[in-house]
């Protein structure tokens, strides 16, 4: 079977697709809110399965990691009104601290094609 590496770089792809399964790499945001990392993060999340021939009605597990869980419904509100609500996908969220301190949130997204 295939593996077909979407933005490869020097230490990870963007996104990996292996069959019809499509791996994406955490997802952070721009912004210094949880709400607007949230959506700048989802929309690359957008962007990165469009790229692999999906979308957000095919992601099957989400894994979201939050540097302050306080901030739990402000990224929810986000979410919510972003994901699919026909095709929720299985989710955890999880506190923990990310790459440097200005990320709040960190998606880690796997979809069918």
């Amino acid at each position: 079977m295939s593996i077909k590496r979407i933005e490869p770089g020097k230490r990870m792809s963007g996104a990996v697709v292996h069959g019809n399964t499509v791996y994406l790499a955490g997802q952070v945001g721009e912004g210094s809110t949880v709400t607007e990392q949230s959506k700048s993060a989802l929309a690359e999340v957008d962007r990165l399965l469009a790229a692999a021939g999906s979308d957000k009605s095919k992601i099957l597990q989400t894994i979201i990691y939050l540097s302050d869980m306080s901030t739990f419904a402000e990224m929810n509100a986000v979410w919510e009104a972003w994901i699919d609500p026909a095709n929720p996908p299985a989710r955890a969220t999880s506190g923990a601290p990310l790459a440097t301190p200005d990320y709040k949130v960190e998606f880690i997204v796997t979809a069918a094609i």
